[in-house]
C-alpha cells in the first residue's frame, strides 16, 4: 500500500484511519504480508516511534540510500531517499526519508509555523511542490520493492497522491517487466475539486512521471493531467462507499468533481464502491476515562443506562470552563455547566464542503428559538471560517464554544460528551465521524449524501435530504424531540452500534477488498495472457 497518511503517524482526515485499519485487518485476519509506504514528514520522530534505518541488503553496515529520478523539462534531477522501517501490529511500515518531506510540518498544507517563517507559505495553503512529493513517494516505493525483491500481487494506491503509479509500472521500461504480474487498485477517498492532485504544467508532468507524452495527453481533465484518469486506464478503481460511486457516475453531483465520474464512465471505467469499515475497539471510553470508572459506558449494551456518558459531559464542560484543554488548542466562547441541556457537536475540517457555513447560519436561528441548546465545535480550516466561528461565539456567549485545532484525545472527549453530532457536508465520500459518534452514543444528524446514507433516519440517527439551511434546521428541531424522549434516544443509540457491528467492522469490509484485489490481479494477468483464476 502507498498513502500520504497512516494511523497516528500522519493524518489530515479519515484516510489515515482507513489505511491503517484496513492494513492491520488484512495482516491480522487474512494472514497476508502487508507492506505500507508513507513519507517521513518533519513532524515524525521516526526513532522515538520505534523505527530504524533500513539496512542496505547489498552492503553490510550501511543504510539503504537510493537515487530517484525526478526530472524537470530542462534538466536531469536525482533526489536521494532513505528508508526507516518497523513492524507495527503485523504491518510492515516504511517511511521514505527525503529532504522534500523532512521540511514539511503538515501533511498537505503549510502550517502556522511555516507562515511565521515564510509569509508566502500561507497557513492552510497546499504545498507548492505537492506533485513532486507525490511522485517521489511512488517512485521511492517502486525502487524499494525492487531492491528488496518484493514481487507483490497487488499494489493498493490511496487517493490521487499515488494514482499515477499504475501507469508508471505499465509504461516505464524499467518497471514493466518486474511488475508484469502485479495488479493495481486505486481507492478514491475524495474526488472533489482540489483533491485530484492534478497538474496544469503538461511538460513538467511528462518529465517527472517519465510517462510517454501520449499517455499524459490522453489523461487530462479540463486541460490538466489528472492522476485519477491514469488510474482508470491501468487499474481497478473504487470509492469509499457504494452510494458515492453511484453519485459520481449517475447523478449531477459529479459536477463537484469537475466531471471526473462521468469522464471515467465515458471511458467505460465503472467505479466500484466499498463503504469504509471501523474498528469499534479503538473507540472506547476507557481511553479517556483513565482511572475514573464513573466515566465508563457502553452505548451498545442495552443494560447500560449511560450514566458514564453524563459524567463525561460534566467533566468536559468543567474542563472547558477552566480552559483546561490540550495546550495546542485555542478555546473561544464558553458553555453553560448544566448537563441537562442538549449538546450539539461538530468535529472536522472547517470548510464549505463540510457545510460549516450552513451550520453557523442555522445555529444562530436554533439558539434564538431554544434557550436550552448548546454547540461545541472542534476543528480548524482557513482563517476566514475560523474568524467567523470566533465571532459567532461572541454573539452566542455562554452557549457556544469553538476549539480551534485538532487533538484525537480531545475529539474523543467531545464525541463522548455530545448528545448529537452534526454532519452537514455538501458531499461526503464515506464519512467515519458518524461511525465514531455512534460508538460514543452521540447520535449523528447527517445530510443524506454519499456515504452518509448509511445512517438510517430515525433508526441509527437522523438524516435530511435537501441542501438548504431550513432542511438542516428541521432535523435539529427533530433532534430536540428525540432528546426529550429518553426511550427513543436510547433505542437509536443501541441500534446504531448494533448496525456497525453487523455490517461495518473491518473483518466484513476486508473481504470486499479481497475481491477487488483478486479483480485487479486478474485484470493484469489477462493483459499478460496469463490465466488469472488464482
Amino acid at each position: 500500500m502507498l498513502s500520504r497518511e497512516y494511523g497516528e503517524l500522519a493524518g489530515a482526515g479519515g484516510v489515515k484511519d482507513v489505511v491503517s485499519q484496513l492494513a492491520e485487518a488484512l495482516a491480522r485476519w487474512n494472514g497476508r504480508s502487508i507492506h505500507v509506504v508513507v513519507p517521513l514528514y518533519g513532524f515524525i520522530d521516526a526513532k522515538a516511534l520505534g523505527f530504524q534505518p533500513l539496512p542496505d541488503p547489498f552492503c553490510r553496515g550501511r543504510d539503504l540510500r537510493l537515487p530517484i529520478e525526478m526530472n524537470e523539462p530542462d534538466r536531469f534531477v536525482l533526489e536521494e531517499v532513505g528508508y526507516y522501517y518497523r513492524v507495527l501490529n503485523k504491518v510492515h511500515l516504511y517511511l521514505v526519508d527525503a529532504e522534500r518531506y523532512s521540511e514539511k510540518t503538515d501533511v498537505y498544507t503549510y502550517s502556522e509555523e511555516d507562515e511565521s517563517k515564510s509569509p508566502w507559505q500561507k497557513k492552510a495553503m497546499g504545498h507548492h511542490d505537492f506533485f513532486a512529493m507525490n511522485l517521489l513517494l511512488q517512485k521511492a516505493a517502486l525502487e524499494l520493492m525492487i531492491v528488496l525483491g518484493e514481487k507483490t500481487d497487488v499494489i493498493h494506491c490511496h487517493d490521487g497522491h499515488t494514482a499515477v503509479l499504475p501507469g508508471i509500472i505499465r509504461e516505464h521500461a524499467g518497471y514493466r517487466s518486474y511488475f508484469r504480474q502485479t495488479g493495481c487498485l486505486v481507492t478514491i477517498h475524495n474526488a472533489g475539486l482540489g483533491y485530484h492532485q492534478e497538474v496544469i504544467d503538461i511538460p513538467y508532468a511528462v518529465s517527472i512521471t517519465a510517462l510517454p507524452p501520449h499517455v499524459v495527453d490522453a489523461n487530462q481533465l479540463a486541460r490538466k493531467f489528472d492522476p485519477f484518469l491514469v488510474a482508470g486506464q491501468y487499474a481497478v478503481v473504487n470509492t469509499v462507499s457504494e452510494n458515492y460511486a453511484r453519485e459520481l457516475q449517475e447523478t449531477e453531483n459529479d459536477r463537484l468533481t469537475g466531471g471526473l465520474g462521468h469522464e471515467l464512465l465515458r471511458r467505460k471505467v465503472i467505479l466500484e464502491g466499498i463503504t469504509n469499515g471501523i474498528e469499534p475497539d479503538l473507540f472506547k471510553v476507557t481511553a479517556i476515562a483513565g482511572e475514573d470508572s464513573s466515566m465508563l459506558f457502553d452505548p451498545g449494551d442495552e443494560r447500560d443506562d449511560l450514566a458514564g456518558k453524563k459524567r463525561c459531559k460534566e467533566k468536559l464542560l468543567a474542563q472547558l470552563e477552566q480552559r483546561n484543554v490540550v495546550s495546542a488548542i485555542k478555546c473561544f466562547g464558553r458553555l453553560d455547566q448544566d448537563v441537562t441541556k442538549p449538546l450539539f457537536t461538530f468535529i472536522g475540517r472547517l470548510s464549505e464542503q463540510k457545510g460549516v457555513d450552513i451550520l453557523m447560519e442555522v445555529f444562530e436561528v436554533l439558539l434564538a428559538r431554544n434557550a436550552q441548546v448548546q454547540l461545541l465545535v472542534l476543528g480548524t480550516g482557513g482563517s476566514e471560517i475560523d474568524e467567523r466561528l470566533i465571532n459567532l461565539t461572541g454573539r452566542l456567549r455562554g452557549r457556544m464554544c469553538f476549539l480551534q485545532g485538532y487533538s484525537t484525545e480531545l475529539a474523543n472527549k467531545v464525541f463522548a460528551a455530545g448528545d448529537f453530532f452534526v454532519v452537514p457536508s455538501r458531499y461526503e465520500p464515506c464519512g467515519l465521524t458518524d461511525f465514531i459518534a455512534q460508538l460514543f452514543g452521540n447520535i449523528p444528524i447527517v445530510h443524506h449524501v454519499g456515504g452518509l446514507v448509511k445512517v438510517v433516519d430515525g433508526v441509527t440517527g437522523l438524516a435530511y435530504r435537501g441542501d438548504s439551511p431550513d432542511d438542516l434546521l428541521q432535523s435539529l428541531e427533530r433532534a430536540l424531540v428525540v432528546y426529550n424522549s429518553p426511550d427513543l434516544r436510547r433505542k437509536i443509540q443501541l441500534q446504531a452500534v448494533q448496525e456497525i457491528k453487523r455490517n461495518y467492522t473491518w473483518p466484513t469490509v476486508m473481504r470486499k477488498y479481497l475481491e477487488l484485489y483478486k479483480k485487479a490481479r486478474k485484470k493484469q494477468l489477462c493483459r499478460q495472457g496469463i490465466d488469472g483464476r488464482r
